[in-house]
């Protein structure tokens, strides 16, 4: 399902919940360090870079292109480490 809101456009899966992908960014040369970016929300929070996924976009390419919108930081894609719901 497609809903369009002003500036955006909001895709849900069969069960109606909002498709959306995040990145974990490390630098390759030091795992330890994780890439966090502020909540336009709840400013009080760190959270991964991510966002909702555009009609006809892959998952992966949301991804991507979050951390550039969010960090402007590019980067390569490893793997992805699972699929979750918020219930």
């Amino acid at each position: 399902m497609v809903k369009e809101k002003p500036n955006s456009t909001r895709i849900y899966d069969k069960d109606g919940f909002r498709r959306r992908a995040a990145c974990i960014c490390v630098r390759s040369d030091a795992e330890a360090e994780v890439l966090l970016v502020t909540s336009s929300r709840r400013p009080e929070l760190w959270i991964v870079p991510g966002g909702g996924v555009e009609p006809e976009e892959e998952p992966s390419v949301t991804a991507v292109r979050e951390v550039l919108e969010e960090a402007g930081v590019v980067g390569k894609l490893g793997r992805c480490l699972g699929v979750f719901e918020i219930l």
